[in-house]
């Protein structure tokens, strides 16, 4: 995807990169709502990558557009204390989602007792509530389906030295990202993510960083792909993600079952946990077909049901923290009520709802509407600058008058 100016020079917002980052919103809330039957097709069952990597691709050429650039407009420094701000806001973000998703357990828990829900994490935070606060506070204690943020907030936090990087040539910076991918993967790099057991985390940032980094150096002009529709690469591209279907859907591992039995040998154990290189090579594949067929049809993007899933993808934080709440409320909900077509449908679509409702009202919040002057106020303004500059007309009764008198008051 080409970075685009406006003839003002001013970087102007990709709507394909909003209109995938919103369909992500609506991935994440299906792919962590526990036993939601939608889950059997999300793109994951269709290939080796998942939504996760459009998610993380996704938010590396965002940071370029909206970090890079102040790196590169505005110096070093004001670019590093640009991903400073954001990374208080991402950490309380975690911090406060995470203790949402305990108060819906909690709820959970005492208006439907002994009912065998889900309740994670709260066994944890209630068995060593000490070492689960602290742990909180320093993200060395990650509960399941809470640990994207975090991943997000160390990749940021890389941000500042892959831009000093870039001044000794474009292609330093990812030559340093692979070398943290290479660590993670032969030294088992990586960060504690459970303070009792010692595991790490299940996103490892220092493999991760590998795709954010790299939508990141296609926006900033370091990395270049590709040029769209090639046929070449078109067809290369459409044999990998042909290829993959068969050993990833789970239609084709109950006609054939030893396909599962291939897919576990070519993807290991920690293959999401540190990006296997076979996940990265699918999703580019897959993004590059994807954009290529999608391109030509930009202009759709801005209107109908394409354009509610771009102004999702423009509130990405917000939809995000509001879909892994959605999510966790869901799954209680399918616990209680069951997974059948109509209350998977009834809970799906309230919950993709709540998700773009959330995005219009913060997209309206964001909009500052009471700086905007109130067409009353307006015209009780221009009235006023009439009648001191003369060119009102005459009043011709004593109500005029007084009104008069009220607005000179007012002007003094």
């Amino acid at each position: 995807m080409a970075s685009e100016t406006s003839p003002s020079g001013k970087r102007e917002r990709d709507v394909r990169l909003d209109f995938f980052r919103g369909l992500t919103m609506f991935i994440i809330f299906v792919a962590h709502a526990d036993v939601n039957p939608w889950n059997n097709w999300i793109p994951a069952r269709f290939g080796f990558s998942s939504g996760t990597e459009l998610f993380v691709f996704c938010s590396g050429f965002a940071s370029a557009i909206a970090f890079g650039t102040v790196f590169v407009k505005r110096g070093f420094w004001l670019g590093a204390a640009r991903i400073m701000f954001r990374l208080w806001q991402v950490y309380w973000a975690q911090i406060g989602v995470v203790l949402v998703v305990i108060g819906v357990m909690f709820a959970g828990e005492t208006l439907f007792p002994n009912r065998g829900l889900n309740t994670d994490p709260l066994p944890e935070l209630l068995a060593n509530p000490d070492t689960a606060i602290a742990g909180l506070l320093t993200l060395r204690w990650l509960p399941g389906y809470l640990d994207i943020l975090p991943m997000y907030l160390v990749i940021l936090a890389l941000i500042p030295p892959m831009m000093a990087l870039s001044r000794l040539h474009r292609l330093a910076p990812f030559a340093a990202s692979l070398m943290l991918y290479g660590l993670a993967w032969t030294t088992g790099l990586n960060l504690t993510g459970n303070p009792w057991t010692g595991y790490g985390w299940f996103f490892n940032p220092f493999a991760w960083q590998l795709i954010f980094f790299t939508g990141f150096g296609i926006a900033m002009g370091w990395l270049r792909p590709p040029p769209l529709g090639d046929r070449r690469w078109m067809v290369l591209s459409a044999a990998i993600v042909a290829v993959s279907v068969p050993l990833t859907f789970w239609g084709f591992h109950e006609i054939a079952p030893p396909l599962m039995d291939v897919y576990r040998a070519i993807l290991t154990g920690e293959e999401k946990t540190n990006l296997h290189w076979l996940r990265y090579v699918h999703f580019l594949a897959l993004a590059y077909l994807v954009v290529s067929l999608v391109d030509p049809h930009r202009a759709r993007l801005t209107r109908g049901a394409a354009m509610v899933v771009v102004k999702v993808g423009r509130q990405s934080l917000a939809t995000f923290l509001v879909s892994l709440v959605a999510a966790r409320t869901a799954s209680l909900a399918f616990h209680l009520l069951g997974d059948g077509f109509l209350v998977s449908l009834v809970i799906n679509l309230a919950a993709i709802g709540l998700v773009i409702a959330t995005a219009y009202v913060v997209g309206w919040f964001k909009s500052n509407p009471w700086l905007a002057p109130r067409v009353g106020a307006a015209r009780a303004v221009q009235t006023v600058d009439e009648i001191a500059t003369g060119d009102a007309k005459p009043m011709e009764n004593a109500e005029n008058h007084v009104t008069k008198q009220l607005l000179l008051s007012a002007r003094t």
